[in-house]
């Protein structure tokens, strides 16, 4: 018969689980990046470790010289300390550990957290977590043994341990925030360099970022169709909304007076064009003068009167014709979000003709507004849109250069295929529909959505929502966006909930 193996001393058993915990703790530290999740769980663990009542983790704040404290068990206040004072500031100052068997008789304990509490604190254990560098960045001070007897060695061994694994966990997560910090406020900076750049769209960027991610969200509660498995993390729908943000960016390598165009003629061109008819006003007038001239010397002075009112009666309607004229081209003038057509009224003015001050016959409307004025939609000519729609390929180059991390590296493909559309007809790339990202389809929807309600654009009204709808359903129709994201859309009352959402 083989000899068996003695079994493990109790107290052996007890000390390998919880070192056992303490590794297991590690790695959940260790994958954790959100510091309000991370400082509870470290909490949890080192309560159950020490087998107290409660804990607190105090971090170092080096800048101010003091201690800070997100969460205590016990507390719901942030809890900001000098170093030096009170238990945890000694420890905080010194690196040593702190164990009292009984807290209210040694004269460094500060009772008032017990008067303003209720709570009654008895023993006091309090270590310091060290980095790999052996620096303190902060403590963890744990009450009140639950078997009521002091603190002991092992207990001290052991928060030390998980005080130096929590140490590397929360300054990961603090270099995580730090790293947000700078991203958030890149992205900032570089919403108000677009917006300086064109402030006709000033709040659209934020407001596409509004849509995209309620949509993104809206997603969670569909449990049918081709995207009910379709579910988006924090930091997927962080991504998400630097892509939005930053989609416009590119607009600063487009022409100013192009990307601010509110109408069809550039105001230079109007004010020419406005002399123009000023100075075929005035040849008028003079060739009435003229006429009159001569009908009283073919019928004499007495016929004045007569001469002058069939004078001024043609003038007149002459005028208005010309009145009229200029009416229609500041109709023709003005931009349309649907396309429309009857422009073949411009092409029969071009016989229009005037005198100017030199004598010289000129056109009153010249070949190149002509074609200007008769752009169906919008304001922009064809040449003026590809350099409008190199905005996309601008965007696309400047987020490529961003050393994103990991979780943002899609950043610069979603922005890239905002303007893409299904059925290959899209800008810039015009890609087939399984290689654009749904990131950017949901995009592509709040994009054109908010280009159609946004009231904060001189060369256009605000289209109401339900006029909007009924355009984008136009190009849902025709395959240019996608039919069950536009579903989405309405059902989930995604404009309304972005506005709630975000606007409080």
């Amino acid at each position: 018969m083989l000899p068996q193996t003695p079994p493990d001393p109790p107290d052996l058993t007890r000390r390998l689980k919880k070192l056992t915990s303490i590794l297991d703790v590690t790695k959940a530290m260790s994958a954790e990046r959100d510091l309000d999740l991370l400082l509870p769980l470290i909490l949890y663990e080192a309560s159950k470790v020490v087998e107290a009542d409660r804990c607190s983790l105090f971090v170092l704040d080096r800048e101010r010289n003091e201690l800070w404290s997100k969460v205590a068990q016990g507390s719901k206040n942030e809890i900001r300390l000098p170093v030096g004072s009170g238990i945890a500031g000694q420890v905080a100052q010194t690196g040593e550990i702190i164990n009292l068997p009984d807290a209210y008789a040694d004269e460094r304990f500060n009772r008032t957290f017990d008067t303003l509490s209720g709570y009654r604190t008895q023993s006091v254990l309090c270590v310091p977590m060290r980095d790999a560098n052996g620096e303190v960045t902060g403590v963890i001070q744990s009450l009140n043994k639950l078997s009521g007897r002091p603190f002991d060695s092992e207990d001290e061994e052991l928060l030390l341990a998980l005080g130096a694994q929590a140490a590397g966990a929360i300054e990961n997560a603090l270099l995580h925030e730090e790293i947000n910090r700078l991203f958030e406020g890149f992205v900032s900076a570089s919403v108000v360099a677009i917006e300086s750049r064109d402030p006709t769209t000033a709040g659209h960027s934020g407001r596409v970022a509004d849509l995209t991610v309620t949509m993104a969200r809206a997603l969670e509660h569909v449990h049918t169709g081709p995207y009910a498995h379709t579910r988006f993390t924090a930091t997927e729908l962080q991504e998400v909304r630097y892509a939005s943000l930053l989609h416009d960016f590119g607009k600063v390598g487009v022409r100013e007076p192009v990307l601010v165009k509110a109408e069809k003629l550039y105001p230079h061109e109007m004010e020419g064009l406005r002399s123009r008819f000023q100075l075929a006003r005035k040849d008028l007038q003079l060739q009435s003068y003229r006429r009159r001239l001569a009908a009283v010397k073919l019928r004499g002075t007495h016929h004045l009167a007569e001469i002058d009112a069939e004078e001024d009666e043609r003038l007149l309607k002459d005028l208005k014709h010309l009145d009229e004229v200029l009416e229609f081209v500041l109709t023709c003038n003005r931009p349309t979000v649907l396309a429309q057509g009857n422009f073949e009224r411009l092409h029969e003015l071009r016989h229009l003709r005037f005198e100017d001050s030199f004598g010289q016959e000129r056109p009153l409307l010249l070949d190149r507004e002509i074609h200007s004025l008769s752009i169906a939609k919008g304001t922009l000519s064809e040449e003026e849109r590809r350099e409008i729609e190199s905005h996309v390929e601008h965007t696309y180059r400047f987020l490529s250069q961003i050393p994103w991390t990991r979780t943002l590296r899609r950043v610069p493909e979603i922005a890239y295929a905002h303007h893409e559309k299904l059925d290959g007809t899209g800008y810039p790339r015009a890609i087939p529909e399984p290689t654009i990202p749904v990131q950017s389809r949901m995009m592509s929807i709040a994009d054109i959505y908010d280009a159609l309600t946004a009231s904060d654009r001189p060369y256009k009204k605000a289209v109401p929502h339900q006029l909007a709808l009924d355009i984008l359903k136009r190009e849902v129709q025709s395959g240019q966006l996608d039919m069950e994201l536009f579903r989405i859309f309405i059902e989930a009352e995604v404009p309304k909930r972005a506005l709630k959402d975000f606007r409080g």
